[in-house]
């Protein structure tokens, strides 16, 4: 309603001698979230109104003092125009600040590269500024994932301000272990060609941006560490409890990442973190005490480590022993949840396999010779290759589907946990193959 607020400006003025004092007053009230009126001309995107009230009082743009800013708002709103309008109208004397300590930069590289580019003309000095985590616009832009090419929100914030790269949030951490943490590797990239030694920043916790995303399991990120020699000086650098990025990878249990680093002839096997810990040790204690141990990617990082002729650490075997055999009988209860809920699922599959294999056996292929016929009631294509092969399939089709039937009822009430196991192994290779033997009769 601008008519009826420009109205209220004009009564506010006719009021006394001291209109100009009042009209200042009825501007700049704030309401209990101390925003003015300024600030809902911003919300409901009224360029007009806008202009109004920065006509009548240009100092409204700067109010107020801490908190909201009417620049920021309109920035997270998109409202080009009144960011434009806010800007020119008000001499350049208005408030950057946002909520949570941010400026309006911090909401600008949110929006797009065009607010970004307008607020780094107007002050640079923004890309400094921390809000109440300690991150800079910096650290927002290298969160952004996909949008790091030359002249994207990243690269402008870079460009304007390379030293950035060297400004660490509250927890230490830097924009580059911000870029690895989502993945973003053309990022990385960016911020490596900038700077290289940016590469060796370490967080409160001693990690790199490798240790980042190692723990993230970011395996393209550690795939592009690993084959780029200028950055083979990070692999064996350790975190504060002594774990390189190569323990860290074990821990996650991600195959991948082991698989680049144990590629790399720089990387040292053998390093202990502060438990007296190898890679060795990690990886046999890390191994789940599931029925399918040996086809866990943790259990293939243990025969690899062996196979290079990896050594254990300092720490002692009795006490590893103690903490993996409690962690064993917690995970051995589970398992045998699981055996329960599994056969139960499975059984079923082996039920139908039997009961459609039985009823093949009613309806076979090319029927039957009439009764007229000298052999009638006889299969049309009996002591044909075909038939044979058809009978054959289905006898052993149905004969391995009760096996499983069977291995499957022991592997669900069987109290010995390695009986289970067996049963239930005899149970899954049994069922495979009937299946395998429909697939030949279709």
């Amino acid at each position: 309603m601008s008519r009826m607020v420009r109205r209220l400006i004009g009564l506010a003025r006719d009021e006394d001698d001291t209109s100009v004092n009042t009209v200042k007053e009825l501007l700049e009230m704030e309401n209990k979230l101390q925003e003015t009126a300024l600030h809902q001309a911003v919300r409901v995107g009224n360029n007009d109104i806008v202009k109004l009230l920065m006509e009548e009082n240009s100092e409204l743009a700067s109010l107020p003092k801490l908190g909201t800013s009417p620049l920021y708002l309109s920035i997270l709103l998109e409202e080009d125009i009144i960011v434009e309008t806010l800007y020119n109208a008000s001499h350049m004397k208005l408030s950057y600040s946002g909520q949570n300590g941010q400026n309006a930069l911090h909401a600008a590289v949110l929006r797009g590269t065009e607010l970004t580019k307008k607020l780094l003309e107007w002050n640079k000095d923004l890309t400094t500024q921390r809000d109440e985590n300690g991150s800079t616009p910096l650290h927002f832009a290298a969160g952004l994932g996909w949008r790091s090419q030359p002249g994207s929100v990243c690269w402008q914030v870079l460009e304007a301000n390379p030293a950035a790269l060297y400004q660490s949030d509250n927890n230490g951490l830097f924009p580059i272990h911000v870029a690895a943490s989502v993945g973003e590797r053309g990022t990385i990239i960016m911020f490596l060609n900038k700077s290289l030694r940016s590469a060796g920043l370490q967080d409160t916790m001693g990690r790199t941006f490798l240790h980042v995303a190692a723990e993230k399991t970011e395996v393209r990120i550690v795939s592009f560490v690993c084959r780029n020699r200028l950055l083979s000086w990070i692999l064996n650098i350790q975190d504060n409890d002594g774990n390189t990025a190569l323990h860290l990878a074990i821990q996650a249990g991600s195959l991948l990442m082991f698989c680049a680093l144990l590629g790399n002839r720089q990387i040292h096997l053998n390093l202990s973190n502060k438990k007296g810990q190898t890679a060795l040790d990690i990886s046999r204690y890390k191994i789940p005490p599931g029925w399918f141990d040996d086809q866990n990617s943790e259990a293939k990082i243990h025969f690899a480590l062996k196979a290079v002729d990896a050594r254990s650490g300092s720490c002692r075997q009795d006490h590893s022993e103690e903490n993996y055999n409690n962690q064993l009988k917690h995970n051995q209860r589970e398992e045998l949840k699981k055996v329960e809920e599994s056969a139960q699922t499975t059984c079923i599959g082996a039920v139908l396999i039997a009961t459609v294999t039985f009823g093949a056996t009613f309806a076979l292929p090319g029927g039957y010779r009439a009764d007229d016929h000298t052999n009638g009631g006889t299969p049309t294509l009996a002591g044909s290759y075909y038939f044979d092969a058809f009978i054959t399939a289905c006898t052993l089709s149905f004969i391995l589907s009760a096996m499983a039937i069977v291995g499957l009822i022991y592997s669900g009430y069987s109290l010995n946990p390695r009986s289970r196991r067996i049963h239930l192994l005899i149970a899954l290779f049994s069922q495979s193959r009937p299946y395998a033997s429909r697939q030949l009769l279709q």
